[in-house]
């Protein structure tokens, strides 16, 4: 399978993960928000029914009180006037409880004003009715309650009970066709969302069973691959080894080859130094002579020509001449002999062994206490880890780092360089910081380049300490970068493998 499929199949895999997940987040809002619904609904259909629960009560009560009033005028009995007292007592509190239930409706809440004035009138006429039968007037008392029956409230009061239950009778069909409707909604969201986690549970183990077989597929071409994998790495690797040792004798060949004729050059100079100053003796002699007209002896060979005019100067540009000549051999000499240094350290075999890190730096450190005390300089070590590595390796290393720190600070200002070290996930990383002055952020991988410096050329060097740093790191397994700003100092990291052992790498490399 190509890497744009595997890419393919990757994406196709997240998007449907992506659309089961969405889709069940669907579902689930959309039934939480329905089950809402539906209880607020039947809420609703609950309410209408305890209206008109408490609208029959309300007339119950009152025909309660109608009865016991008449069984109290025919019998005097104190028996049906208790029970008529009670009746009384709680008609205008369901009046105000069914007021309170319809306050949600206008038309049930105008209904309800209306209703309390003739249910108060009845009450009136209960009340005169037995105020007749306390005075031993009950033929007074019966006519009243014939008139009474007759009366315009007792019609109100039905017709307001009667407009009042044909509105709860319309809220309730209203409200229970809403409440079907929505669990009739929530159960198709249900059954249509069960349907597609059904239908992506499908398409999932699908896909899954076509991933495991081209996993297997995978596994049996890797494991056919793998058949001849050793030796194909050993030729590689014996390829890289000779290549590398050819690499390593071309530089030391010629290396050599270019000492040859610089020292023939150096020597040739030398010689050229010697006869400028004969020449030039004998050039100030012949312009004495010239202006004195008669023949004058040739000076000292150690003394300096007395020489005026165009004949100095051009003394002096043959001198400095020389002297370009010379410093240009002196650079290319050292230049062949870090050469050379590089290539034995690479033939060199690197031996793991348990290093105490701090005792390393310490000894480093005690090493330069000369040149960091002439130079003001205060060099800090934090604690460090211990970590199994070749052990020149990391004293070249740290040297170097450390020297460089010295050699870099920004004059008259006190220099203060840290060695720091902490561990992580199997690899110990240690930096070394310095308030220097700085290397500019576009120069950050100029300063690794063999032969390659950056900054003012001040100070002496080859620039080659950092190139062979990094390559120590790396054959060390480890990697190496730096943090630094134009006089805000610089931070070199370096990473190793806290237990790094000797290994193909070590001896190819």
């Amino acid at each position: 399978m190509t890497p744009d499929a595997m890419r393919r199949r990757a994406i196709g895999q997240f998007l449907l993960l992506a659309a089961g997940f969405l889709v069940l987040v669907a579902i689930s809002a959309t039934s939480v928000i329905l089950v809402d619904e539906a209880r607020e609904d039947n809420g609703w259909v609950v309410h209408t029914i305890e209206v008109e629960n408490q609208l029959s009560t309300l007339l119950l009560q009152i025909r309660r009180a109608e009865s016991s009033a008449r069984g109290y005028l025919l019998t005097s009995d104190p028996r049906f006037l208790t029970e008529h007292e009670a009746a009384v007592a709680t008609i205008l509190p369901d009046v105000d409880k069914l007021a309170k239930l319809t306050g949600d409706n206008p038309i049930q809440i105008e209904n309800s004003r209306q209703l309390r004035s003739p249910v108060e009138a009845r009450l009136a006429e209960f009340a005169k009715t037995i105020d007749f039968v306390k005075r031993n007037d009950v033929a007074g008392g019966i006519a009243m309650l014939r008139e009474a029956s007759a009366s315009d409230s007792v019609q109100r009061i039905n017709e307001i009970a009667g407009t009042m239950r044909t509105e709860e009778d319309r809220l309730f069909a209203l409200r229970t066709a809403t409440a079907d409707r929505t669990q009739r909604l929530a159960s198709v969201v249900t059954v249509v969302g069960s349907a597609l986690v059904i239908a992506l549970a499908g398409i999932s183990i699908f896909l899954v069973r076509r991933s495991a077989r081209a996993r297997d597929e995978a596994e049996g071409l890797l494991r056919d691959n793998n058949i001849n994998l050793e030796a194909t790495v050993d030729e590689r690797t014996a390829d890289l080894r000779e290549a590398n040792n050819e690499i390593q004798r071309f530089a030391y060949i010629v290396s050599h080859d270019l000492r040859s004729p610089l020292v023939n050059i150096m020597g040739f100079t030398s010689e050229l130094e010697e006869l400028r100053a004969d020449i030039f003796r004998r050039i100030a002699a012949l312009g004495r002579a010239a202006a004195s007209a008669s023949p004058l002896p040739v000076a000292a060979a150690d003394t300096e020509p007395a020489l005026e005019g165009e004949d100095r100067q051009l003394s002096q540009d043959f001198a400095e001449a020389l002297g370009f000549i010379k410093s240009s051999i002196a650079k290319m000499d050292r230049l062949i002999t870090a050469i050379l240094n590089l290539t034995r350290e690479g033939r060199r075999e690197f031996e793991p062994v348990k290093i105490d890190t701090r005792e390393l730096i310490e000894a480093i450190v005690t090493t330069v206490a000369h040149q960091a005390s002439e130079a003001q300089a205060e060099i800090r070590i934090e604690p460090l880890p211990e970590i199994v590595s070749d052990r020149l390796a990391l004293e070249q290393i740290f040297s170097n780092l450390i020297d460089n720190a010295l050699k870099y600070l920004k004059p008259g200002v006190p220099g203060d360089i840290s060695v720091r070290g902490r561990t992580k996930l199997g690899f110990a990383i240690f930096e070394v910081a310095d308030n220097g002055r700085g290397i500019d952020p576009k120069d950050h991988q100029r300063i690794f380049d063999l032969f390659r410096r950056a900054g003012p050329q001040d100070k002496p060097g080859q620039g080659i300490g950092l190139a062979h740093v990094r390559a120590l790191v790396r054959r060390l397994g480890g990697t190496m970068s730096v943090q630094s700003e134009l006089n805000h100092g610089s931070t070199f990291t370096i990473t190793l493998p806290i237990a790094w052992a000797a290994s193909n790498r070590n001896r190819d490399l």
